[in-house]
């Protein structure tokens, strides 16, 4: 086929990116070569426009052993333990095709940790939806709840906590990011730099077929009207060959005949031995011929392309071929040596005895594009002035009701039910909480994760949201008694050719960065994921952030329910009464506008750590962090989480009531302590600078305002448990 410039903007390149990949070659690529070019150079595989900024971000720390560039991120969590993470996106196949691209993107996101060398013990997810309202939002919901625990039960790992939210800016693309966090050995950890000349390079997994081609370019692109077409760039799973393949690596990892290994992901055999042989400044020869396809007169443009599921490539030492293959065989898995390293610096393809492509792999990764995009800077919103007599119109209990039963902040049970969140038996405690825990096998240890995200904070001012996500973790991890290690981010944006969706994406990465920098809470892999939109509407800047935090002692661990009737309840940090952004004013007020609540880093990271302090000090019965909807959601859900009710106590504060339970300001948490503890925790939280105040005492079934009105847990919980089982049935 003849290639001309036509046939490159078909590709997803830009005319002067062909004239540059012509420039280097000094001649015209032929086909093959160009859907080559066209699969490294795209924004998913190269990050073209995000690398400059991506290159500020905080990724070193004391615990931190791989930052990004590798499959996934690598921490040290002592005894010679580490934990291999990283979220990523897969947001169009996802709404293309809610099963499957969901299930490819868990088992994607396995693939990444397992690769290392880690076996996977825990998944997460972060999935976002359009309104409600929507009539394509209930069966995106379902066929993407049903991807994700298809193929994390299959794999026999716990889905042990998640994200779900409904936004308006989501209706045409919804956001699917998978998170995994696996255990391994510090000194088995594999990496997939290539090393050494004429070296095995060995294809293991399923067969190659036709699913998945141009899958990261789709990625790569805007939606249009036709976006049913892309169905066949979608891949299909099979998360049985995806546990063989888990099992079968781990086993031949257990000796010592792996030089390299790599995950085929985004762009499959293409960027797989590319990357490879770029990390080791090596060449690459493949016979294709030697690929196993499971489809017939398959070419060397849909072998290099295709992104069939559960394959892998491996670099060996030579003299190990047998004993991989018997590994392999064992596992019911196809292994060929399809090529070798070599000196070259070349990925060079044959096929049918005759050279394919030849390319040197520089061009495709040193000399990919690498944008400075215009931007423009978000301003400050100013703040709504709420006069008090518009308070004075509600009544506490009548706007609870209505926040709980909000489709952002109601019980996601109906969700997690799906999700085997137990298997492996390590689990200890559950979705619904701040975190998930699950307990490092044979160990007093436990690993907390958490993911987050806060669209309508980093919308209304990027750089204050994009701090706030990476506060927000922290805090769900502090909540359950962890101390927080690292984290991985996920970065969902509209189109980076548009200056206002560009804009968001630079000063979310810079509030990321600060907030990151400041709690010494490192950035250690990621993804980003660029043209979430359709034609000219993108969605809210959704950074997602999947945090991991160590539990010395598992036994410390802390959960959110109240414990005990006459046990005192204390909030930790300062409520000044911000409502603009917040549950209460977007649904309650209907008011979009105003800025999000300021972000104090040092509060952030004194009230944090002093809480963990007392957390170690066995003082704190149980903890949540205040969030969405203010004090009374996140006192409401202990309460409901316990079966316990709550006395509330006048508030001695100067703003009125109804901002106080309902502002999103930052940096608190609701606690529950011993009433003989007081004096000695409010000695320690006075010492360390704290502001707190005490809020209640627990009781029975209800929750009693100011003396007189109340309404009872069971009540609350209805409107807290229902909406969402209510709305899928």
């Amino acid at each position: 086929m003849l290639v001309n410039e036509k046939v490159a903007i078909e590709h997803g390149l830009k005319a002067d990116e062909y004239k540059k990949i012509c420039d280097l070659l000094k001649r015209t690529p032929n086909i093959t070569e160009l859907g080559i070019f066209s699969a490294m150079w795209n924004e998913h595989c190269s990050y073209k426009s995000s690398r400059l900024h991506l290159k500020k971000l905080p990724t070193e720390g004391k615990k931190v052993i791989q930052g990004p560039g590798e499959n996934a991120g690598v921490i040290d969590i002592e005894d010679g333990d580490a934990i291999v993470f990283k979220i990523e996106s897969h947001n169009h196949p996802s709404f293309i095709e809610p099963y499957q691209g969901a299930a490819t993107g868990v088992g994607g996101i396995m693939r990444d940790v397992f690769t290392m060398g880690a076996r996977p013990i825990a998944n997460l997810n972060s999935i976002h939806f359009g309104s409600t309202q929507n009539k394509k939002t209930k069966n995106l919901l379902r066929g993407v709840v049903h991807g994700i625990g298809g193929y994390g039960n299959c794999m026999g790992v716990p889905t042990i906590a998640g994200q779900t939210a409904f936004d308006s800016s989501y209706n045409g693309n919804i956001l699917v990011n998978a998170m995994t966090v696996g255990l391994v050995k510090k000194n088995k950890i594999f990496y997939s730099k290539a090393a050494g000349l004429d070296k095995p390079v060995i294809y293991v997994g399923s067969k190659t077929g036709r699913d998945g081609i141009h899958g990261a370019s789709m990625a790569s692109a805007s939606f249009d009207e036709k976006i049913e077409e892309k169905k066949p760039t979608v891949q299909v799973g099979d998360p049985f060959t995806e546990k063989l393949l888990l099992e079968a690596c781990l086993e031949l990892m257990a000796g010592d005949s792996i030089i390299a290994i790599q995950d085929m992901g985004a762009a499959g055999l293409t960027s797989s031995s590319i990357e490879m042989a770029s990390k080791g400044n090596l060449g690459i020869e493949i016979n294709l011929n030697k690929v196993p396809c499971r489809e017939s007169k398959m070419t060397p443009y849909e072998i290099m392309l295709s992104e069939s599921q559960e394959r892998m490539l491996i670099i060996l030492e030579n003299g190990k071929e047998n004993l991989a293959k018997k590994i392999f065989d064992k596992w019911n898995l196809d292994f060929s040596i399809i090529g070798k390293t070599t000196n070259t610096k070349n990925i060079e393809l044959f096929f049918d005895n005759k050279q394919v492509a030849n390319i040197p792999v520089s061009t495709l990764v040193e000399n990919s594009p690498m944008y400075d995009r215009k931007w423009k800077k978000a301003k400050l919103p100013k703040k709504n002035i709420i006069k008090k007599e518009v308070y004075n119109e509600f009544k506490i209990q009548d706007i609870l009701k209505k926040i709980l039963s909000n489709p952002n902040v109601c019980s996601k049970e109906w969700i997690w039910q799906q999700y085997d969140h137990t298997v492996m038996g390590d689990t200890i405690q559950k979705p619904g909480g701040d975190s998930g825990v699950v307990r490092i096998h044979g160990t007093n240890k436990a690993i907390a994760a958490t993911v987050d995200s806060s669209a309508s904070y980093c919308w209304a001012h990027p750089l204050t949201g994009g701090k706030q996500v990476v506060a927000e973790s922290w805090r769900n991890l502090i909540s359950v008694g962890a101390t927080p290690v690292a984290v991985t981010n996920c970065l969902n944006f509209g189109s980076p050719e548009n200056e206002d969706n560009m804009g968001e994406f630079v000063e979310c990465v810079q509030g990321i960065g600060e907030a990151s920098k400041y709690l010494n809470f490192p950035i250690v892999s990621g993804n980003v994921s660029f043209y979430n939109q359709t034609k000219e509407v993108g969605i809210k800047p959704t950074p997602t952030i999947g945090g991991v935090g160590l539990i010395k002692d598992y036994e410390k661990m802390v959960s959110m329910d109240f414990k005990e009737i006459d046990n005192l309840v204390l909030i930790i940090g300062k409520t000044e009464g911000h409502i603009d952004q917040s549950i209460f004013a977007r649904v309650v007020l209907d008011e979009k506008k105003g800025p999000p609540p300021e972000i104090n880093l040092f509060n952030e990271k004194n009230n944090g750590e002093s809480l963990l302090n007392l957390i170690e000090k066995d003082f704190i019965k149980s903890a949540h962090d205040v969030s969405l909807g203010g004090i009374i959601t996140a006192v409401t859900k202990m309460c409901i989480k316990g079966s316990k009710g709550i006395k509330l106590k006048k508030t001695k504060n100067l703003i009125h009531d109804i901002t106080y339970f309902f502002a999103e300001d930052q940096g608190r948490y609701i606690i529950e302590i011993s009433p003989k503890d007081l004096k000695e925790v409010t000695k320690i939280l006075n010492k360390n600078s704290v502001y707190h105040e005490e809020l209640g005492v627990i009781i029975d079934n209800k929750i009693i305002f100011n003396d007189k009105t109340n309404v009872t847990i069971d009540e609350l919980k209805s409107y807290y448990t229902n909406w969402l089982t209510d709305y899928m049935n």
